[in-house]
C-alpha cells in the first residue's frame, strides 16, 4: 500500500510511503498498513485479497499435483471463497482506508493473468488445463476487486486491460515469448512467488497507474 505517488521522473517532487507486505491478508492490511495513512494522503494504491483465498497455496498445489483435476478443483475452491467471503472483507478494508485517508484518490490494483496458454513452456511444468484454471482464478479475483472498488468509490486498475499496448501484461506472462513480467514459484520465498517483477512494475503497472492518477 502506497500513501502517495512514487517519486519517479513524472513526479519528482512527490514523496511516498511503501507499506506493502508480501503475504498480507485484508485483516493484516487493515491492522498494520492502514494506520500509516493520514488525512493529507493524496494517493493510495492497494492490492489485497489473493492471500485471503489462498492463491499462492493453490498455485503451489497445482505445481505439485500430478492430476489436472486436483489443480482445477483447488482453483475452483479459491474462486468460490473469492465470491463468497472476500467481498465483505474487502468492503471493510476499503472503508478503513477511506476513513484514514478521506481526501485521497484510491486505486485498487488488480491481479494479472499469469500464464500464456499454448506458450513456450513446452511439456514441462503445468499443463494448459492448469494454467487456464489459474488464469480464471485471477479473473475472478479481479472481478470481485473491481466490484468492491466501484462500491467504495475507488478506481480499479486492471493490468489485463490494454490501455496502452506497452503496458499490457498479456504478452509478458509466464510461458510467453517475450520478457516475463511476473515471477514463477520461488521455493525459498514462497510468499513472493507469482508477483510482478521489476519490469512488471516499471513497464506494466506504472504506465497504467500514471494514466489513472496523473
Amino acid at each position: 500500500m502506497n500513501r502517495r505517488p512514487p517519486a519517479h521522473t513524472c513526479h519528482p517532487s512527490y514523496a511516498f510511503v511503501e507499506a506493502s507486505c508480501s503475504g498480507a491478508t485484508t485483516a493484516e492490511l487493515t491492522s498494520q498498513q492502514v494506520p500509516r495513512l493520514t488525512a493529507d494522503t493524496t494517493l493510495v494504491t492497494v492490492r489485497v485479497g489473493g492471500n485471503d483465498v489462498g492463491v499462492v497455496d493453490t498455485m503451489t498445489h497445482c505445481i505439485l499435483t500430478i492430476d489436472d483435476k486436483d489443480c482445477v478443483a483447488g482453483a475452483e475452491a479459491a474462486k468460490a471463497a473469492a465470491t463468497s467471503n472476500l467481498p465483505d472483507a474487502l468492503a471493510s478494508t476499503y472503508a478503513s482506508v477511506r476513513a484514514k485517508a478521506p481526501n485521497a484518490k484510491v486505486v485498487v490494483v488488480g491481479y494479472p493473468r499469469l500464464y500464456t496458454i499454448g506458450g513456450t513452456c513446452g511439456v514441462f511444468g503445468l499443463s494448459d488445463t492448469e494454467r487456464t484454471a489459474l488464469n480464471s482464478l485471477a479473473d475472478t479475483l479481479d472481478s470481485v476487486l473491481a466490484d468492491q472498488a466501484t462500491r467504495a468509490g475507488f478506481t480499479f486498475l486492471d493490468p489485463r486491460a490494454a490501455l496502452d499496448p506497452r503496458a499490457a501484461f498479456a504478452p509478458h506472462t509466464i510461458c510467453s515469448h517475450a520478457e516475463t513480467w511476473v515471477t514463477s514459484l520461488e521455493w525459498d520465498k514462497v510468499n513472493e512467488s507469482y508477483h510482478p517483477n521489476k519490469a512488471g512494475h516499471r513497464d506494466g503497472y506504472l504506465p497504467l497507474l500514471t494514466a489513472l492518477a496523473g
